[in-house]
């Protein structure tokens, strides 16, 4: 946990270096927690899919044209809580157990008279699109062929749909959280705390999201991974919390990462360095920027464009971590893609960096190409190392990997070390900064972390942009479905931000700039670079 922390830290520090200039009503709680069955049966409901990875298909019209149900999943008309999403002449029904259960319940035929639905009646019409008293119905309401488990499962749920909400949101609030570090990093947690207790209390201001207020509430870290997440599970409970933003995980990435999966909590713009991407895709949270493996792809494939058609030799030097060896699969995988050779690799234990035996090492086989991935200190003396026998080759880092030390490399690597970055300056808009700077001003925000403020504070931007989306009729699925269709999202100080269905991570790439050891200054090394 104190490496990945470390490494965020002198991400955002560095970072910030670019920054230079720059501006500074009773909640409805939950009702008893879904059984199996019926949280089975919810998967179903929303997604169309069988948790048990089972076929289930849905037969249209009166030719019976069969597609996969999560085309035609029931949540897409009759909505996440049941009650019908009519579309122009066509008003599907409520399809909430309240009224299901009740004589002649079909509110979209009032003259089709039928007794109340049953376990065996709804499965008839789920199956064989029939009502209690045998009427057809309409050819637009699909027919499913289900397994008799997820039947079971779907009827399950479908008496617990009228029931079913999500906590922390009442007519007149929405609970949001966020996770604060402590201790050493105390300051910084002050400063995220800051930063959304002011951006939240101006959009109250304003009439909060359709007249719903935000209420902030924060936990702070604990000491291990697994003291967090019980304690983050803890709060997620006792503060019925429906929604995270901007939450610390650095550290503890994979316990939080999973909690939020079985609790269903959203969470957006976790701050961490290893964003959870892998299959199959956690489904509840969205990063702002690209992490360490993306990164490692934008700067693959700008060193492939800067060899053309020549095989570059590539090495990785690299501290032994289990997070630095995804870092590492990842570069060995895009090297593949981008046609370069494969790469070598140099580890040593973390702490224990010698330079000079790196050097002699990496020398024999006179790499074209190092990519660093230890402290901005170890990449230093590894250069200077380097000089001594009169080795130059280029050097590729991210930034958590850099460092203001590295102004101080020797002259012969002058515009051959090339750093990523997840964005820049250039992204922050005239009146995105000006936005930024009216909330420091008027709420007087802390001088300190001014990288943190602002990922924190676009991190806010994405959440209530979701949450107006989502519209009146708020749950955390709804919340989900509108951010995955955020498209070219401007924040103002970020690139734009977009998501989908398969994508979580905002800005999907990374800039490159290299160092101008005379001038000692950063300067453009490409423009944006989006991963192949």
């Amino acid at each position: 946990m104190k490496t990945t922390t470390s490494l965020l830290l002198a991400a955002l520090a560095f970072l910030s270096l670019t920054l230079s200039g720059q501006p500074t009503a009773a909640l409805v709680l939950p009702q008893n927690p879904l059984t199996p069955e019926e949280r089975r049966g919810k998967q179903i409901y929303v997604f169309g899919t069988s948790p048990q990875g089972r076929e289930i298909v849905a037969s249209v019209g009166n030719a019976g044209l069969e597609v996969p149900a999560n085309v035609m999943a029931c949540a897409n008309c009759h909505g996440i809580h049941g009650q019908g999403k009519p579309e122009g002449s066509i008003r599907p029904s409520n399809l909430t157990w309240a009224s299901l259960s009740r004589p002649d319940s079909d509110a979209s035929s009032p003259k089709r008279i039928h007794p109340a639905y049953t376990d065996q009646s709804l499965a008839a019409a789920i199956t064989q699109g029939t009502d209690p008293a045998g009427n057809r119905l309409r050819n637009v309401m699909p027919r499913f062929q289900i397994s008799a488990d997820d039947l079971a499962d779907l009827i399950a749920y479908l008496k617990r749909l009228g029931n079913d909400r999500d906590p922390g949101v009442s007519d007149n609030k929405i609970v949001i959280g966020t996770i604060l570090p402590k201790g050493s990093l105390a300051v910084m947690g002050q400063s995220i705390k800051a930063v959304l207790t002011a951006y939240f209390s101006e959009v109250n201001s304003q009439g909060g999201i359709y007249n719903r207020s935000i209420d902030f509430k924060f936990v702070e870290t604990a000491d291990t991974p697994a003291a967090t997440r019980t304690a983050v599970e803890h709060f997620l409970q006792s503060e019925q919390v429906f929604a995270l933003t901007g939450a610390f995980v650095a550290g503890s990435e994979k316990d939080i990462v999973t909690l939020m999966d079985q609790q269903d909590v959203p969470l957006i713009g976790p701050l961490t360095l290893y964003p959870q991407t892998g299959e199959p895709l956690n489904r509840q949270v969205f990063y702002l920027l690209s992490g360490l493996r993306e990164q490692a792809r934008a700067l693959i494939d700008f060193a492939a464009k800067q060899a053309g058609p020549k095989k570059t030799g590539v090495t990785i030097v690299y501290p032994r971590t289990d997070l630095n060896l995804g870092t590492i699969e990842t570069i060995r995988e895009q090297s593949q893609k981008d046609v370069l050779s494969a790469p070598q690799v140099y580890e040593y234990a973390t702490g224990h960096f010698d330079p000079a035996e790196a050097v002699k090492r990496l020398r024999q086989s006179t790499p074209d190409a190092v990519f660093f991935l230890g402290s901005s200190e170890e990449a230093l003396a590894f250069l200077r190392e380097a000089e001594k026998l009169s080795w130059f080759p280029s050097i590729y880092g991210p930034a958590a990997a850099a460092g203001s030390a590295m102004f101080e490399a020797p002259v012969g690597f002058d515009r051959k070390i090339f750093i990523s970055f997840p964005t820049s300056p250039a992204d922050q808009s005239a009146a995105g900064t000006h936005e930024f700077q009216a909330l420091t001003e008027k709420y007087k925000l802390p001088q300190q972390n001014l990288a943190v403020q602002i990922s924190i504070y676009s991190a806010a931007k994405v959440l209530v942009e979701g949450l107006k989306l989502a519209g009146k009729d708020l749950s955390r699925e709804g919340l989900i479905r509108s951010l995955e269709g955020l498209r070219e999202y401007q924040t103002g100080l970020t690139p734009p931000l977009t998501y989908g269905p398969d994508r979580r991570i905002g800005a999907l790439g990374a800039y490159v700039i290299t160092i101008d050891l005379k001038a000692k200054k950063f300067v453009s090394a490409s423009d944006w670079i989006a991963p192949n």
